[in-house]
C-alpha cells in the first residue's frame, strides 16, 4: 500500500475540480465521451422581488436530478411547484436531458411528485429517524 496521507480537501481543491476532471477521464476511457454535467436553477419571485420558491437541479449522464424544488408555505396548493417543476423539465430537455430523478421523504411531497407523472422505484425505510425516503423518476421525453 503507497504511503498516502488522507485529510480534508481545501476549498481551493473542491473548486479546482481536479477529482471530477479525473473520474471524467476514467469514465471516458471506459464509454467515451459525454457531455458535462449541466445546471438549471430557477426562481420564483413576486413583484417585489421576494422570493416565492425555486429549482435547483443538474444533469448527468442524460439524466435531470432533481436536488432542490421549494415554494413557501403561503405559496404552495396555487399551482407553483408545478409550473416550477414543468419548466426545470422543459429547460433539462433543452440540454439533452432524457429522464428525471428525485429523493424526497414522506414529509415532503411523494404524492405531489406522483401527481407530476413521477413513479417510486425505490423507498428506504427509517432512513432518518422514522422516516422514508422515496426515490423517484420520471420519463422526459
Amino acid at each position: 500500500m503507497p504511503n498516502a496521507t488522507i485529510d480534508t480537501a481545501s476549498d481551493e481543491e473542491v473548486q479546482a475540480g481536479t477529482l471530477g476532471r479525473l473520474l471524467r477521464e476514467f469514465n471516458y476511457s471506459r464509454i467515451g465521451k459525454y457531455p458535462e454535467g449541466q445546471t438549471v436553477y430557477l426562481n420564483a419571485k413576486d413583484e417585489q422581488g421576494r422570493l416565492l420558491g425555486g429549482f435547483r437541479g443538474e444533469i448527468y449522464f442524460h439524466w435531470l436530478f432533481v436536488n432542490v424544488l421549494y415554494v413557501e408555505e403561503e405559496e404552495r396548493g396555487k399551482g407553483l411547484g408545478a409550473r416550477l417543476l414543468a419548466e426545470g423539465e422543459t429547460r433539462a430537455r433543452e440540454k439533452g436531458a432524457l429522464r428525471a430523478r428525485l429523493d424526497t421523504f414522506e414529509w415532503q411531497a411523494p404524492g405531489f411528485y406522483l401527481k407530476q407523472g413521477y413513479r417510486e422505484i425505490l423507498k428506504l425505510p427509517n432512513y432518518y429517524q422514522h422516516y422514508s425516503l422515496t426515490t423517484m423518476v420520471k420519463e422526459l421525453q
